[in-house]
């Protein structure tokens, strides 16, 4: 299902618009500021003062204080408890361990961005129902607390298959090209638009074997030296917060394939510009790199 249009002041929970020209009045939303910090602060023994450790962002915890004002038609402010109740209990999420439900926000001159996690109150008063106007305490908590993009980018890295820089005039036969014996290399650019690291997904499409993904940028590399790719299979790693697994297309787990020095959940995208460059053995230049995320923001 598509996304719903967004205007500004309007959010969309699982598929429920609510908001400014709705029957839901958002009153207040707290939490879309600074997240809550984990620290490791520790106590200085036998001084004053204390140790600071490193910090790290606890959940997003998003609070709507909001109401459902439908003038006279009880009937249908219980529609519209209900609708959000069918939208935040889903059990392909509830039931799910990583899975969560999109809440996407749009302000003035700002771009529509998104967190994913769950709702953890939906709490009407129906004291008031008669009248048309039920008050909802609504919590929505973000386990990843980074804003994303509402829109994905995808960028597709060929092999290169020239075993050298390319052709030297002049030309003479034979023409020796990439006979799968040594790695070809292509550099690719990717450009997270944010002001946060973004975590890709990442899909190779074979036939290709001994790969290896270099981030230019942070230095990191994720390599599956022993993993062999028929024509038309694929192997996905996917480096978001809260998923990071390494899968087959038939959902196999294929993450024995990584070496222990690669971790993906360091191979983030910086902001800015990035140079991606892939290795591998492939004599058909046909196999394929694919990334695709979510330009990251720490700040709506």
């Amino acid at each position: 299902m598509p996304d719903l249009d967004l205007t500004d002041w309007q959010y969309d929970l699982g598929g429920v618009l609510i908001g400014k020209d709705t029957t839901v009045n958002v009153i207040e939303t707290t939490g879309l500021g600074r997240p809550p910090v984990r620290d490791n602060d520790v106590d200085q023994p036998s001084m004053d003062g204390q140790w600071a450790g490193p910090d790290y962002w606890a959940a997003r915890q998003v609070q709507f204080d909001a109401a459902i004002k439908i003038p006279g038609d009880a009937d249908a402010c219980h529609d519209m408890v209900a609708a959000l109740q069918a939208a935040t209990d889903a059990a392909a999420v509830r039931l799910v361990g990583g899975q969560g439900l999109v809440l996407r926000i749009k302000r003035p001159g700002r771009p529509v961005k998104r967190l994913t996690g769950r709702v953890r109150k939906l709490d009407p008063e129906y004291k008031q129902v008669l009248y048309g106007y039920v008050p909802i305490d609504l919590e929505f908590l973000a386990h990843d607390p980074t804003f994303y993009a509402d829109t994905e980018t995808t960028t597709e890295i060929p092999l290169g298959w020239l075993t050298g820089g390319g052709f030297a005039a002049p030309v003479v036969a034979p023409i020796y090209v990439q006979d799968g014996t040594v790695a070809a290399v292509r550099p690719g650019w990717v450009t997270n638009q944010g002001s946060a690291d973004a975590w890709p997904i990442i899909r190779i499409t074979g036939p290709c074997s001994n790969v290896s993904i270099i981030n230019v940028a942070s230095g990191r590399t994720l390599a599956m030296p022993t993993l062999t790719l028929a024509a038309g299979r694929w192997v996905e790693l996917d480096t978001r917060p809260g998923y990071r697994t390494v899968t087959w297309d038939n959902g196999g787990n294929a993450s024995a394939y990584l070496t222990p020095a690669s971790r993906i959940d360091l191979f983030s995208i910086q902001p800015g510009q990035s140079e991606m460059r892939w290795t591998a053995f492939d004599n058909t230049n046909s196999a394929r790199l694919r990334l695709t995320w979510r330009d990251a923001y720490t700040a709506l």
